[in-house]
């Protein structure tokens, strides 16, 4: 790993530093209103649980201009408020830091996974800045599996709205699960624990500079984790507020982004997904207590008008994708008056796959096709929200379940479908 991503006076920082078993990263930007409680957080948590582990807390901001920086410098950390077991024998140390490389989170973890790496850490967890809900449980949770039961990645397990998250909920769990075997149900949490092997592991991979690690650097780092065999588990956290959106509106390029990311990374590991069938359990550890939730406002009317503007207006787009019963099946189903409006677990999962291998047979610009799935993804939200509307979390959860067994079971369509690579058309018979 290049020296050259920290600068000379970050190193010097680091170096008085020295060593320390646990780094706790917070990348940032434009997070002055939030990011005092989210270091104190990290501050009380350290001293509470690891009073005897030298830390480190590290601020990777990507060029705040509302002072999220220095909010973090003049962050009052009152120790004497603090129910402490034991007095600890170590200061936390603390400092900001700007990111350097492409814009993005990716750099802001680079930044901070350098960091462990110079100080030996034996364990990092990295958190949002954002975070509203954050306590100082979060630090012990994200950070003991590593240190006490040898995990490489921890990843974040939530309650959440029924209608937050629906990008992960509906695309990006139910294929991940299926494709690697392993039930993540958060694999782009954004707050995760890891290992100094692992954290050392990814700072070799060329990944940086490239769009992965500015989109989609969270499901790269649960991907890779999952599809190289590390040490798996998840933290329940709680509720995980922050300022979430409508799932219908403004999320084209998000979709983009972040879909683009999880059809990248099927390309990378096509030999590990291949082989895989059905899914195992990660570990959870935590309480999975109640929580109260703010609501998540939604517009079906707007989703599925979206949705029926799309299948007239991008149907020479779908005629190249899918099937033709597939398309016919969509464009029954935007023929249904609102109050009976559905779509199957079966055709969306079977929608998904399509994509999948159009994005990999290239059969348009990628980009271009991947904001053509964002009319579907509506039109699958604005059918979830109608069926699940007086539904509880957990009813909500079991129909999530439910479609993640579809994917496993639907998959085979996409194995047989997939190109064979040029050395496997030799060996096939």
């Amino acid at each position: 790993m290049p020296e050259e991503i920290l600068k000379a006076e970050v190193r010097e920082k680091v170096a008085r530093v020295r060593a320390a078993d646990i780094v706790v990263g917070i990348p940032s930007y434009n997070n002055a209103r939030t990011i005092g409680q989210v270091v104190q957080a990290a501050h009380a948590g350290l001293l509470k649980y690891f009073p005897d582990r030298p830390a480190l807390v590290v601020n990777s901001d990507g060029g705040s201009k509302d002072g999220t920086p220095e909010v973090v410098e003049q962050c009052r950390l009152d120790t004497q408020a603090l129910l402490l077991v034991s007095h600890p024998l170590h200061p936390v140390h603390r400092f900001t830091t700007p990111y350097h490389g492409l814009p993005g989170k990716g750099s802001a973890f680079r930044t901070i996974f350098r960091i462990a790496e110079m100080v030996g850490a034996r364990a990092c967890a990295v958190v949002d800045a954002d975070l509203r809900s954050i306590t100082p449980e979060w630090f012990d949770l994200l950070l003991r599996p590593v240190l006490d039961r040898e995990f490489d990645y921890v990843a974040p397990y939530y309650k959440r709205h029924k209608y937050d998250g629906t990008i992960t909920n509906s695309i990006v769990y139910p294929l991940t699960r299926a494709l690697y075997g392993r039930r993540v149900r958060q694999p782009i949490g954004g707050d995760f624990g890891l290992s100094g092997r692992l954290a050392q592991r990814l700072l070799t991979r060329d990944v940086w500079t490239s769009d992965v690690a500015r989109y989609g650097i969270d499901i790269w780092m649960t991907t890779t984790a999952i599809a190289e065999n590390y040490h798996i588990c998840q933290a329940y956290l709680g509720a995980k507020i922050h300022d979430a959106k409508d799932p219908g509106s403004d999320l084209s390029q998000m979709l983009v982004q972040v879909v683009g990311s999880v059809f990248s990374l099927i390309e990378t590991y096509e030999g590990v997904w291949r082989s895989v069938s059905g899914s195992l359990e990660a570990p959870l550890f935590g309480f999975p207590f109640e929580v109260g939730l703010e609501p998540v406002p939604i517009n079906r009317g707007r989703m599925l008008a979206a949705f029926q503007q799309g299948i007239r207006d991008l149907l020479p787009i779908y005629q190249q994708i899918m099937a033709p019963s597939r398309v016919k099946t969509l464009q029954d189903c935007a023929a249904l008056p609102p109050e009976e409006f559905s779509i199957s677990e079966e055709t969306w999962a079977a929608v998904i796959y399509d994509f999948v291998l159009a994005y990999h047979r290239r059969v348009l610009d990628r980009e271009h096709l991947l904001k053509s799935l964002t009319p579907l993804y509506l039109g699958w939200v604005a059918s979830f929200a109608r069926q699940t509307e007086n539904e509880s979390a957990a009813q909500v959860e079991d129909r999530i379940e439910r479609l993640c067994i579809i994917f496993e079971q639907v998959k085979s369509y996409l194995v047989t479908q997939w190109p064979l690579r040029a050395a496997e058309k030799r060996r096939a018979p």
